[in-house]
């Protein structure tokens, strides 16, 4: 261990210290003596003409709060303003026509849009990779979606897409019934 000040002992070491005549000087000092061969180091200059640069920003990903499992690349897109994803009982009615057509909960993923108002297809697109899309009721359909007819199986943007009714809409009407089922045994 290399000290310069022999003031620097006394904290270091517990032990006593015997000191010989030249060091003794510096003891009964009160000004430190400050040793000629240090260095200080110059204050570091910051470079702030990039600083007035724009930083890219880093999009994060957009993720959907859903339920399923989406193993088959299903997607149903629902509207209920004020609830998660789906109403119980329409998730009930949802899951039995489903279930008859062999499909299950594992198979689908299902996403209320009232959550993500303003968002666009294209990323759900990109979350999902849809190969069928299920949209229950017109309000479900979000922008950037071809234009579809009502309960009409078509082909858009390289996926299978129906728009049919939403299941309020169902519930009070059993032709709306009968015309979603039959769509759905061809989707």
């Amino acid at each position: 261990m290399n000290i310069e000040n022999p003031v620097a002992f006394s904290f270091i070491m517990q032990e006593d210290i015997y000191l010989l005549d030249a060091d003794k000087s510096l003891y009964k000092s009160t000004v430190p003596a400050i040793v000629g061969n240090t260095l200080s180091e110059p204050e570091p200059v910051y470079n702030t003409a990039n600083a007035t640069e724009p930083v890219a920003e880093r999009k994060e990903p957009v993720t959907f709060k859903f339920i399923g499992g989406n193993k088959k690349h299903y997607l149903i897109l629902t509207y209920y303003p004020g609830i998660d994803i789906i109403d119980e009982a329409h998730l009930g009615a949802l899951q039995s026509t489903l279930g008859r057509l062999n499909t299950g909960a594992d198979d689908v993923a299902i996403v209320n849009m009232a959550n993500y108002p303003g968002t666009g297809f294209e990323p759900l697109r990109s979350f999902f990779n849809p190969e069928k899309t299920l949209f229950l009721g017109k309000k479900s359909v979000p922008a950037g979606v071809a234009d579809l007819q009502l309960n009409k199986v078509s082909s858009t943007e390289g996926m299978r897409a129906l728009l049919t009714f939403s299941f309020d809409e169902m519930m009070n009407s059993v032709e709306h019934k009968k015309a979603f089922w039959e769509q759905m045994k061809q989707f």
